[in-house]
């Protein structure tokens, strides 16, 4: 639009050049853009967005190469800020095409008439903050200056097409082109020889139809993709159904979903479901054409666990082999360098099929990597292709590239944001950056962005920030800023969020690996799209934490900190505990306590598959107790490790610990036996001290009839079962044995104080809180009795034990007096191994498969246990092509 039509609120002339002044610039005019300035204006602020491109539509105005569409069905990727909006517009297509989606873009921007507030062709040259000022000042290569308050860019994640890698582009004679800015008048290539380099989304998307067009088309694939069939056509009517149905409901499960779809959460694992079982729901989810359903609807462990998601990658290329008649060529396009969703996957249509036309050649780079490109036509290694059209679907250089791109960004003190990045992109909450004051980011790296539903993620972030600058503007101030603290708080969750994922086995532009020179690093956040939302909200309900707040005559206000300390699955655990209100346990009775955890774990997911489970009686101090045996699937004779549960000694009983037994049988490759023990307020101390070493003795003296070793027994134990494990290396000490060849120590009762750190400061909130430890120790032993080793084992004697592993939890009353044992077993000569567990609670660690991110310190204490034994730390995985295998 010319810039005439432009209606700048105020402009300051000096000379030939002008500057126009108003309170928020913005970059780009695509979805956020739109969003951003229709938002903006309702607020009561100034704005004006500028865009390089002639029209609205962000990265739908640039990419108009053949077969562009979106992936996300067009009913959810759409806006849902105005219920009118939604009724006035009707898509024709389950998922909608390039021009559609622009003309939609087009429609809202005449809709809402904001075209008169953006100028176009105009690109942003550079950005200062002017700090007396305390505005921006931006420069651009067509009309007027700028000066804002508050910068923001919604240059969109996929905007920068990343150039070639290749020699020679320059010599090539023919025509090139690129998917990501392609001619708008389109491309005529019937009876033409092309070359696609790239199989990505766009290559996926292309080829079919370059495939039907050309009269020769050779593909140049480095990595192939794993790409679905789209099932393409009307809007489903169910989906159709269920918007109309109730619009509120359905957009509200989107914005808490995790990728910003509504489809629920789901919950059974994949070593629950037989071969048939899992077969059928991949069947299900094939057949439903949606790529948001067939990652998160199969089952919970495929993003997060190796064999999991072998289970779909398997299934996925056996569908490959199916349609593709050559079985080299179907074995080039099957992916086995990364598992299934840790890059992106595609949605196709007719994309396998096509390599089965006669006029399709696939070129595996792998195998044959291109030389150069001449002047005919694109060598490899091994021969050379002549073509007439080269077309480049090599990707972009994205998240942080379109920011980069458009200018250079100085912000306080002259700090430029290329060098705060070099080494990778740093951010609060993918919103605004250290030392960037009032500067903002519409689903910038550090958010959701790329891995949920964009609309609903631009939706959420700018309606976020239109609310903080109105509430900031009413209370008088006047710069936004966050804090360093904050910045590095957030980085630390980002990495929490990744190691749960299977993203970090994948070189994917998710990561930054598809740009030379790039600082390699997950960028978005993997956390979810519902999660970040409530993060984002308690950032404000805990007084805008993170941010530094200025103005004239108000007060600074700072309230520094990190938002989450939590890793964050055992964030998602507390937060549902804490949303079903339950009553404190302390508050049922012993009976009752002991009716709802049975219960409450019987909806637990149950451990994997060992070699055997057997159950079995022993003699204890005063009578049998029943045990749980976990045998490994290799032969034995296997080191037997006993292991005790915990419960405050009330609760509990041989199975109710069965994942993390299961578990610790698998990464051990050990005998576990799982026992029970009289519990109090029926039997209190010292009962269960005794059957503890009771138990011990017994199994040590019946190592052969349980297929185990002789010799040499190892101990284990959780919360009270740590205590009873505890007690046990002392009392084999004192008592002439068994021989113990050493103890690990999960977040142990090792002593009767409450006046430590650890029992103030996570009193409450965490599960296991300060008042159901008072009913545990009331219910268990006397005052009079607490001093005693066998209940404080940190009041007893320590010389002379067995070697210790201890784990103890940041988040839970007992970490300290677990330190402090760690801690004098150590000064009493005894060797002793620690793992703090930064952001875990007291039961992350036995909670198997449901926090993931306690994997690395469930390997690390099961390697310690076969330290102890005498064995090689790591159990030698079997044979599989992904390793490093979170599993």
């Amino acid at each position: 639009m010319p810039e005439a039509m432009v209606a700048p609120r105020a402009s300051e002339t000096a000379g030939s050049a002008a500057t126009q002044t108003v309170d928020v610039a913005v970059v780009g005019a695509g979805f956020a853009g739109l969003y951003l300035l229709h938002r903006l204006r309702k607020a009561g602020f100034s704005a004006v967005v500028l865009e390089e491109a002639d029209d609205v539509g962000g990265t739908w105005y640039w990419n108009r190469y053949p077969g562009a569409r979106c992936d996300i069905q067009t009913i959810d990727y759409s806006y849902s800020f105005d219920p009118e909006l939604e009724t006035a517009w009707k898509w024709s297509e389950k998922y909608a095409t390039q021009p559609e989606i622009l003309r939609y873009l087009g429609f809202v921007a005449d809709r809402y008439d904001l075209r008169r507030d953006i100028r176009f062709g105009t690109k942003v040259t550079s950005a200062t903050w002017v700090q007396p000022a305390q505005r921006w000042q931006i420069a651009t290569d067509k009309g007027a200056k700028v000066s804002c308050r508050h910068y923001i860019m919604a240059t969109g994640c996929l905007s920068t097409p990343k150039p070639p890698e290749i020699d020679g582009v320059r010599d090539f004679e023919g025509e090139v082109y690129f998917t990501g800015r392609w001619p708008h008048d389109g491309v005529k290539l019937a009876g033409k020889r092309v070359a696609v380099i790239g199989t990505g989304s766009s290559g996926i998307q292309a080829i079919p139809i370059i495939a039907e067009q050309a009269a020769q088309l050779t593909v140049f694939q480095r990595t192939p993709n794993f790409a679905l069939p789209a099932r393409n056509g009307a809007p489903p009517a169910d989906r159709l159904a269920a918007l109309e149905g109730d619009r509120a409901a359905y957009r509200e499960q989107a914005r808490q979903s995790m990728a910003g779809v509504p489809w629920p959460q789901q919950t059974v694992v994949s070593w629950q479901l037989s071969d048939a079982q899992r077969r059928e729901r991949f069947e299900t989810a094939w057949a439903a054409g949606d790529l948001v359903y067939i990652l998160t609807q199969l089952w919970a462990d495929q993003g997060v666990d190796v064999d999991g998601n072998r289970i779909v990658a398997d299934l996925i290329r056996e569908k490959i082999r199916a349609v593709v008649k050559d079985p080299e060529t179907a074995e080039a396009l099957s992916p086995h360098d990364h598992p299934f969703g840790a890059k992106r996957p595609c949605l196709d249509t007719n994309y396998y099929a096509t390599y089965n036309r006669p006029n399709v050649t696939l070129v595996n780079l792998r195998q044959e990597p291109v030389k150069a490109i001449t002047a005919s036509g694109i060598a490899t290694d091994k021969r050379s292709f002549d073509v007439d059209v080269i077309v480049f679907a090599t990707g972009f250089d994205a998240m942080t590239g379109a920011i980069m791109a458009v200018h250079p960004i100085t912000g306080r003190d002259g700090k430029s944001l290329s060098d705060v990045w070099a080494h990778g992109p740093q951010s609060y909450l993918g919103l605004t950056v250290s030392g960037f004051p009032n500067f903002f980011m519409i689903t910038g790296p550090g958010s959701p962005s790329v891995l949920s539903n964009m609309a609903v993620s631009i939706e959420q972030h700018v309606d976020w920030v239109v609310n903080r600058l109105a509430a900031l503007r009413e209370a008088g101030f006047t710069t936004v800023e966050a804090t360093e603290t904050a910045q590095a708080g957030w980085a630390q969750h980002m990495a929490d969020c990744a190691g749960l994922t299977l993203h970090r086995l994948a070189n994917t532009w998710y990561t930054g690996a598809n740009v030379p020179g790039k600082a390699i690093g997950v960028m978005p956040y993997t956390g979810g799209v519902g999660p970040y939302r409530s993060i984002c909200d308690e950032v404000v309900t805990r007084g805008m934490l993170g941010f530094r707040l200025t103005g004239p005559g108000v007060a600074e206000q700072c309230n520094d900190g990190e938002v989450v300390r939590l890793q964050p699955d055992v964030r998602l655990v507390l937060g549902l505990l804490a949303s079903l209100n339950l009553p404190p346990i302390e508050t049922m009775g012993a009976q009752g306590a002991r009716d709802f955890v049975n219960e409450f774990n019987k909806g637990r997911p149950f451990g994997r598959p060992v070699g055997e489970v057997g159950d079995g009686v022993l003699m204890g101090a005063d009578g049998p107790l029943p045990y749980k045996l976990y045998r490994p699937a290799s032969p034995g004779p296997h080191p037997i490790v006993v292991y005790f549960h915990g419960g405050g000694w009330v609760l509990g009983d041989q199975q109710s610990d069965d994942p993390f037994c299961r578990d610790l049988c698998r990464r051990t490759d050990m005998i576990v036996v799982s026992v029970d023990y009289r519990h109090a307020p029926e039997h209190r101390f010292p009962a269960a001290a005794e059957d503890g070493y009771a138990a011990t003795r017994w199994i040590a003296d019946h190592a052969a009839e349980l297929d185990g070793r002789p010799g040499p027994v190892l101990v284990a134990g959780w919360s009270a079962g740590g205590n009873i494990a505890a007690v046990t290396c002392q009392l084999a000490r004192d008592r002439g044995g068994p021989e113990i060849a050493g103890q690990l120590l999960i977040c142990p009762v090792t002593d009767c104080s409450f006046d430590r750190a650890s029992y103030i400061d996570n009193a409450a909130n965490y599960f296991l809180t300060r008042g159901l430890m008072f009913w545990f120790w009331d219910l268990y032993c006397s005052p009079a009795d607490r001093t005693d080793p066998r209940v404080s084992p940190l009041r007893g004697k320590l010389e002379g034990l067995p070697p210790a592993f201890v784990t103890t939890c940041e988040f839970d009353p007992l970490r300290d007096e677990g330190v402090a044992y760690a801690e004098a077993l150590l000064a009493a000569g005894v060797p002793v191994e620690q793992l703090k567990a930064r952001g875990h609670f007291h039961s992350s660690f036995t909670m198997v498969d449901v926090v993931i991110t306690a994997v690395p310190g469930r390997i690390k204490m099961a390697e310690a246990l076969r330290r102890f034994a005498g064995l090689p730390p790591e159990v030698k995985p079997a044979p599989q092509k992904l390793e490093a295998a979170a599993s």
